[in-house]
C-alpha cells in the first residue's frame, strides 16, 4: 500500500492484495466471509447489550428508544462499522499502521486508539471472572441465591462479600482472563474463528431458549408492553442521545477492534453485506436480551419499578439473581443465563485483547504467544487493581469513581469519543476517502455523497454531543 496519500483526491485504489497476501505482515485472515461476521458480532454483543440496553429501553419510553436505536443503527452506526471495517480492509493493516497508511502524519492517532483496549481489557475481564462465579454459585445452589431464605438483600451482600474479597474476584479474573488468552494464542481462523462458530450459535439458540421460558410466565406480558409499545411523551433530547452513545458502545467503533478484523478480511467479500450482518446480529441480540431481562422482572420481582432503574452490575448480579430465585426451574435458568453472558463476554473480551496483540505483532514483530503474554502481564496488573478497587483498595476514589468505574468512564466517554471522531476526520478529510469508498464497492453517487455526509459532519458532530455530556453529566 502507498502511505503517502493525497488528502481527499477520491484517486482510484492500488490493485486489490489476496487475502493471503494482504495478512501476511502478521498472521492469515478469516477463512470466510461467516467467519468474519460471526467474530465481529460477537465482539459487538457484550455486557452493553445485557446490562445497559434493557436499562435505557426502559427508562426511555420503550418502544421509542427501540425506533430511535434501529433508525440510527441503519444511518450512522452502519457507516460508522463501513468506515472502520475499510479502512482495516484496504490498508491490512493494524489501528497504528493503518492510520499511518491512510495518511502518514496520521500514525499519532493509531497509539490514542489503541489506548481504549488497553484500559479496557483488564477491567473487562475482571467482570468476565464475576459473571465465572456467577454460573458456580448457580450451579452449586448457593443459599444466599437460591432457595426460600435468598432474597434481594442477600443477592446484594453475596455480591458486595464477593467483589470486596482481596483474593476471590481474582481468582475468577485469571480464570476468564486465561481462557481469552488461549483462543487468542491459537491465532485468526484456529483460534478466534473458530470458537466464535461454536459460541454464537450457541449464544443464539440459549438466548432465544430463555426469552421464550421467560415469556411462557404470568405477568411478563407487562414488562413486553413497557419495552415495546412506544410512549411518545418520553421522547427527548435525551431519548436520542442515549440511543446515540448505546449504539457506539455496542457496536464495537473506536477501538480499533473493526479495523484489526477488517485487516483479516477476504477481498472478496462484500464488506456493506457483512457490516449488515453484524448491526442485525447485534441489534437483535440486544433485543432478545431485554426481552428476557425486563419482562423477567416484572413477572418476578417485587419491587419491578426499582429492578428496571437498575443497570450495570446492580441489574446483572443484585436484581436479575433475586428475580431467578422466583422464577420455576430458577437455579439452572440462572445458570444458562449466566453461561449466555460468558459467551458474550468472552467473545467481545478476545476482539479486544487481539486488537493488542496485532499492534505488538506487527509494530514489535513477536511472536503471537509472546504478544498474549505481555497483554496478559499488564491485563494481571491493571485487572487487579480493578478488583481490589471493591476491597482493600476500595479508599481509592478519582472524582468519586472507584478504579474500574474511573477506567469505564475514561475509556468509555473521553477516549471514545475522541477516537471516533478523530477516525471520521482523518478518513474524511486527510486520506483519499474515494479509495475507501472503493474498496467498500459503492458504484451510486448519491450513497457515496450520502456516506460522505455521515462521515464528515454528522459521525463528529454525534460524538461531540457524547463527549461533551458524557463530562458534564459527570461534573
Amino acid at each position: 500500500m502507498n502511505d503517502d496519500i493525497t488528502p481527499g483526491t477520491g484517486a482510484a485504489p492500488e490493485e486489490p492484495a489476496t487475502g493471503e497476501e494482504q495478512t501476511s505482515h502478521h498472521h492469515k485472515g478469516f477463512s470466510s466471509k461467516l467467519g468474519f461476521v460471526l467474530a465481529a458480532a460477537g465482539s459487538a454483543v457484550g455486557l452493553g447489550n445485557l446490562w445497559r440496553f434493557p436499562y435505557l429501553a426502559a427508562k426511555y419510553g420503550g418502544g421509542v428508544f427501540l425506533l430511535c436505536y434501529i433508525l440510527l443503527a441503519v444511518t450512522f452506526g452502519f457507516c460508522l462499522l463501513v468506515l472502520e471495517i475499510a479502512i482495516g480492509r484496504k490498508t491490512g493493516k493494524g489501528a497504528i499502521s493503518a492510520f499511518a497508511a491512510l495518511n502518514k502524519k496520521a500514525k499519532w492517532f493509531g497509539f490514542i486508539v489503541i489506548i481504549v483496549p488497553i484500559i479496557i481489557v483488564p477491567y473487562y475481564c475482571v467482570i468476565g471472572g464475576w459473571v465465572v462465579r456467577y454460573i458456580v454459585a448457580f450451579v452449586a445452589g448457593d443459599s444466599m441465591l437460591l432457595g426460600e431464605s435468598a432474597t434481594l438483600e442477600t443477592s446484594a451482600e453475596f455480591f458486595s462479600a464477593f467483589t470486596a474479597s482481596p483474593w476471590q474476584p481474582i481468582v475468577f479474573f485469571l480464570i476468564f482472563a486465561i481462557a481469552t488468552v488461549l483462543v487468542v494464542i491459537g491465532g485468526v481462523q484456529k483460534g478466534i474463528e473458530r470458537i466464535s462458530k461454536i459460541l454464537m450459535p450457541l449464544l443464539a439458540v440459549l438466548a432465544v431458549f430463555l426469552m421464550i421460558y421467560v415469556l411462557c410466565q404470568d405477568g411478563a406480558i407487562e414488562g413486553v408492553k413497557d419495552l415495546f409499545i412506544p410512549d411518545f411523551s418520553e421522547f427527548t433530547y435525551e431519548t436520542l442521545l442515549a440511543a446515540l452513545g448505546q449504539l457506539f458502545y455496542s457496536m464495537s467503533l473506536a477501538m480499533g477492534i473493526m479495523i484489526t478484523y477488517g485487516s483479516y478480511m477476504k477481498k472478496d467479500a462484500k464488506i456493506s453485506g457483512a457490516a449488515r450482518q453484524i448491526s442485525i446480529c447485534d441489534t437483535a441480540f440486544a433485543i432478545v436480551a431485554a426481552t428476557i431481562i425486563i419482562p423477567s422482572i416484572y413477572a418476578f420481582s417485587p419491587d419491578p419499578q426499582s429492578a428496571v432503574a437498575s443497570s450495570g452490575p446492580s441489574l446483572m448480579f443484585v436484581q436479575l439473581p433475586a428475580v431467578f430465585n422466583n422464577l420455576p426451574g430458577g437455579r439452572w435458568i440462572g445458570a444458562l443465563f449466566f453461561v449466555l453472558v460468558f459467551f458474550a463476554a468472552l467473545t467481545s473480551s478476545i476482539s479486544l485483547v487481539e486488537t493488542i496483540v496485532a499492534i505488538l505483532r506487527e509494530n514489535c514483530h513477536l511472536k503471537r504467544w509472546v504478544a498474549c503474554a505481555i497483554v496478559f502481564g499488564f491485563s494481571l496488573l491493571l485487572g487487579s487493581l480493578s478488583s481490589l478497587g471493591f476491597g482493600p483498595l476500595s479508599m481509592v476514589q478519582i472524582g468519586g469513581k472507584g478504579i474500574l468505574d474511573m477506567f469505564d468512564w475514561v475509556s468509555n466517554s473521553v477516549i471514545m469519543p475522541l477516537v471516533a471522531i478523530g477516525t471520521c476526520i482523518i478518513a474524511g478529510f486527510f486520506s483519499d476517502v474515494g479509495s475507501i469508498m472503493d474498496e467498500v464497492g459503492m458504484k451510486s453517487k448519491a450513497f457515496r455523497t450520502y456516506f460522505l455526509i455521515m462521515i464528515r459532519f454528522v459521525g463528529p458532530l454525534c460524538m461531540a454531543a457524547i463527549l461533551i455530556s458524557g463530562i458534564f453529566m459527570t461534573l
